[in-house]
């Protein structure tokens, strides 16, 4: 049975909480979409969902079912993944669906915190930072699904529930996990549901980690699960690390990289494969035809196609982004940019493709559930929050990356170039 049990909201996000929990010494296993059998053997088990920017019923809805096959399987605590950069509108979906956990769980209580200082994702005095930008001065503003316009977590998640938002503030998580643990006790006891928590460090998060070793739910980014495998070993219910946790199987087939996000740091990275490997930059704009822009890209691989890998973006500017939504409606336009990749990706597979690097959450569940991918092996890290991973069916290796995330050269060292 898994000690832990995860559910996130997208498929990035659940490759990063594994990757956290494999480099502590769990074994962990991701899991595509609401698991309708037994779970695979492993100490997490990770339920990746597509419901970040999902309708709010339909999000609430697939994680309260995640959660009931995680607590048969006899998950001791539930773990809800979300993004670093808290992705979310005023209607949700994070609010809700902690809210949905909470009353599932019966715990009345629940800390958020998605803080990844190895990212450079820190909260201070409730805001979220990006480096040494605030979270609505980092790009974030101009997401095209979520765009986020207020740094402070306090307001923003008070926003999406019915529940009270406090705060544990910096100066009592420098304080460490018995301080911490006091103060979430006092909010819960004063009518909160939620406590945002302070952390600009690693030890932060270790501390955070230790004083919610008794907690029911814990809610946040991949960050905070660091201090959670201590707490399973501090119980007698983990050995103690050992080699073996990361291990996949080796490598073969051609390389591709396919990248839909239009983050900041994603762009930066198509730019820097440009100078250094074949690079080919879909225009979607002027050619939202799916099928006309599948062509183009197969066309051109064609004869590229080998170790070293082809990088194919639909990736675009902030300016050229909102142009397309314009053109055919938010929905539409991220609709017809994840069908388009995840049909290159379906082609190049067939073409002897067996390493995929996919750029952008929602490209990588597309990507994923058209390759009909049900499950994935957590291997070694690529970069911070980056692992490999293996899917048995179809026998391919996969690196799902969130849009933030990654070295700007993160397309070529991911393939060791």
């Amino acid at each position: 049975m898994p000690l832990l049990g995860c559910i996130a909201d997208d498929f990035t996000g659940a490759t990063d909480l594994a990757n956290t929990l494999v480099k502590g010494g769990m074994t962990a296993v991701q899991v595509i979409g609401v698991p309708d059998g037994p779970l695979p053997e492993a100490d997490a088990v990770i339920v990746a969902l597509k419901s970040r920017t999902a309708p709010v019923a339909e999000a609430v809805g697939e994680s309260l079912a995640a959660c009931e096959a995680l607590l048969r399987a006899g998950a001791r605590q539930i773990f809800f993944k979300y993004c670093s950069t808290f992705d979310s509108t005023d209607a949700g979906n994070i609010g809700p669906v902690a809210d949905a956990l909470v009353r599932r769980l019966d715990c009345g209580f629940a800390l958020a915190n998605p803080a990844f200082p190895t990212n450079g994702r820190t909260v201070y005095q409730g805001h979220l930072f990006v480096g040494g930008a605030l979270l609505n001065e980092s790009g974030m503003e101009n997401h095209p699904l979520t765009p986020m316009r207020d740094a402070n977590l306090v307001r923003v998640l008070s926003r999406q529930t019915d529940g009270t938002v406090g705060l544990v503030p910096f100066a009592t998580v420098e304080q460490g996990a018995v301080a911490i643990r006091r103060a979430m006790t006092g909010l819960k006891e004063g009518g909160r549901r939620y406590a945002i928590v302070d952390a600009v460090t690693d030890a932060h998060l270790l501390a955070i980690g230790e004083a919610a070793a008794g907690h029911a739910l814990i809610t946040g980014g991949s960050g905070v699960a660091m201090g959670l495998p201590a707490n399973f070993r501090r119980e007698g219910l983990l050995p103690e690390r050992g080699a073996g946790a990361a291990e996949l199987p080796p490598m073969r087939g051609h390389a591709v990289v396919l990248a839909g996000s239009c983050s900041r740091a994603t762009l930066g990275q198509i730019g820097y494969a440009r100078d250094h490997a074949h690079t080919l930059e879909l225009d979607v704009l002027a050619t939202p035809d799916v099928a006309a822009l599948q062509r183009q890209a197969l066309d051109w691989a064609g004869d590229k196609l080998g170790e070293a890998p082809v990088v194919i973006a639909a990736s675009a500017p902030p300016e050229k982004v909102q142009a397309l939504q314009a053109r055919l409606g938010r929905e539409k336009a991220g609709a017809l940019v994840e069908e388009v990749l995840a049909g290159i990706a379906e082609a190049l597979v067939a073409q002897g493709a067996g390493r995929l690097v996919v750029a952008g959450g929602e490209t990588s569940g597309a990507v994923v559930s058209r390759l009909g991918v049900r499950s994935l092996r957590i291997g070694a890290e690529i970069d911070p929050g980056v692992p490999w991973t293996f899917a048995e069916v179809p026998g391919l290796h996969l690196a799902l990356k969130s849009g933030n995330f990654g070295a700007r050269d993160f397309f070529l060292k991911a393939f060791g170039q």
